[in-house]
Formats: C-alpha cells, structure tokens, sequence
C-alpha cells in the first residue's frame, strides 16, 4: 500500500495551494483518510480528516481556510489550502486509516496505519 503525496510548493502569504494524495495497493472509500503536517522543530500535528461517509474535521488553525475532499473513483484525497500564512510552512502528510475511524479518536495520529512521503509547503510572507 502506498500514499504519494504531491503539490506542495513555495507560494506568497495569502496564496493558495492544492495537495493530493493518491493511494494505491488497495482501497480507502470505507476508510478514514487525514492530513498532518510537521514544521521545522515542532511535533507533527493534525491538520484535516475525511470519514468513508464525506464528514470532514479540521484543526482550528486552518479551519475556514482549508477544505480536504475525496474522489474514491480515483482513490485520491485532497486539501485545499486558501489564504495561506507563514505559520502554515510544514511538511504535509496524508495518511489513511484500515477502517471507519471514531470521531473521538479521528485527530489522533496512531488511528491511521498508512503514511505518505510527505510534501513541503512554504509560505513566504
């Protein structure tokens, strides 16, 4: 099973960016799929979810700026990422779960099972 993670970029504060995540090796339609993401000497953090049924959770950071989607026709999902900051610099990783994913725990990191390789994404100001 494989996460490729792509679209990150350097972009001016205020910009936007849209990442994908294509899976591969077998199929995340009944699974939850999220994004996290790691900035220079910081703790990786959860940044957006999306459950098998479209309900989507965000941090509050980007809540409001940031809208993750799926297309389970292409085994893909996405964040969309408007009106970018600085703060926003990091390393983002997609990650799919094995299973449907309790609201309670959809935040957590050790839910998920898959991980992408990660992309950067640098905001200038």
């Amino acid at each position: 099973v494989q996460l490729q993670a792509s679209g990150g970029g350097l972009v001016q504060a205020g910009g936007s960016l849209r990442l994908s995540c294509a899976a591969s090796g077998r199929t995340f339609s009944s699974s939850a799929m999220a994004w996290f993401r790691q900035a220079p000497g910081k703790e990786r953090e959860f940044v957006a979810a999306i459950r098998w049924s479209g309900n989507t959770y965000y941090a509050d950071s980007v809540k409001g700026r940031f809208t993750t989607s799926r297309d389970n026709a292409k085994n893909t999902v996405y964040l969309q990422m408007n009106s970018l900051k600085p703060e926003d610099t990091a390393v983002y990783y997609c990650a799919g779960a094995d299973h449907a994913v309790i609201l309670s725990v959809i935040r957590r990191e050790s839910s998920y099972v898959y991980w992408g390789q990660g992309t950067q994404v640098t905001v200038s100001s």
